[in-house]
């Protein structure tokens, strides 16, 4: 059985991470719904990402198509902290992305990068 996945983060076309995703099926690009904050955890080396009820922006990502072992292989190379959730796209489908809890990014002070509209255009900007 195969789980389409949202992917927001190190892991899009172009950035460092991206060779874990090199044998998904790539689906196309998306948009959340604009609901969530986003933040730069591990000295910029990945997005922490959670849902809120308001002042949330529309975060950019790709969708990928992953067997269950795939997926298990992706959640194991995840970043401490970091946990599948469901996320809403713009087109209501809701699918699995990798979350942070925001009780860790109010805790460490984790910079909002919200403002830059995504995870590449952050890091594009640095």
């Amino acid at each position: 059985m195969s789980k389409r996945i949202f992917i927001c983060g190190s892991a899009l076309q172009g950035q460092p991470d991206h060779a874990n995703l090199q044998y998904e099926k790539f689906l196309g690009a998306a948009k959340t719904r604009p609901i969530y904050r986003l933040h730069s955890a591990g000295d910029g080396w990945h997005p922490a990402i959670y849902e809120v009820g308001e002042g949330g922006i529309s975060i950019p990502g790709e969708v990928y198509e992953q067997t269950q072992a795939q997926f298990d292989a992706l959640c194991a190379a995840e970043p401490p902290h970091m946990y599948p959730a469901d996320v809403v796209l713009e087109n209501g489908e809701v699918l699995i992305a990798f979350l942070y809890p925001k009780e860790l990014v109010e805790q460490n002070n984790l910079p909002d990068i919200s403002h830059y509209g995504g995870w590449a255009a952050y890091k594009a900007a640095k």
